[in-house]
């Protein structure tokens, strides 16, 4: 959403529908895909990740101290600005959500006979 935000909120561009699962408090008047096609959500994220063997004492602390930035209000606000949801969580749920995520897209490019070129 950052690169097209400013051109829906100055009406160069007619936002039809957001793609996340909830609606963009960037833009609450545009509605879901959802609202039309139940059960559809596709959207993107960024994280972080450390190599397997990282000490949990250094996770812990990134965690900690990324976690304090996704909270702090002047950078949820300037996240929101750009249509960004802050999404502060535990390294275990980090792995549930990439799990999930994983097992998501898996099933969409099994049903769409998507093929590694």
């Amino acid at each position: 959403m950052p690169t097209t935000i400013e051109y829906a909120r100055s009406s160069k561009l007619r936002a039809l529908a957001v793609t996340t699962a909830m609606r963009s408090p960037a833009l609450p008047d545009i509605p879901t895909v959802d609202d039309f096609v139940p059960g559809y959500e596709a959207s993107s994220w960024h994280g972080v990740g450390a190599p397997k063997d990282t000490p949990a004492e250094i996770v812990e602390k990134l965690n900690r101290e990324i976690n304090a930035i996704l909270t702090d209000p002047k950078h949820k606000a300037r996240l929101a600005d750009l249509g960004g949801v802050p999404m502060p969580m535990t390294p275990p749920e980090f792995g549930k959500f990439i799990g999930d995520e994983t097992e998501k897209w898996a099933k969409v490019i099994k049903f769409a006979g998507i093929k590694p070129e």
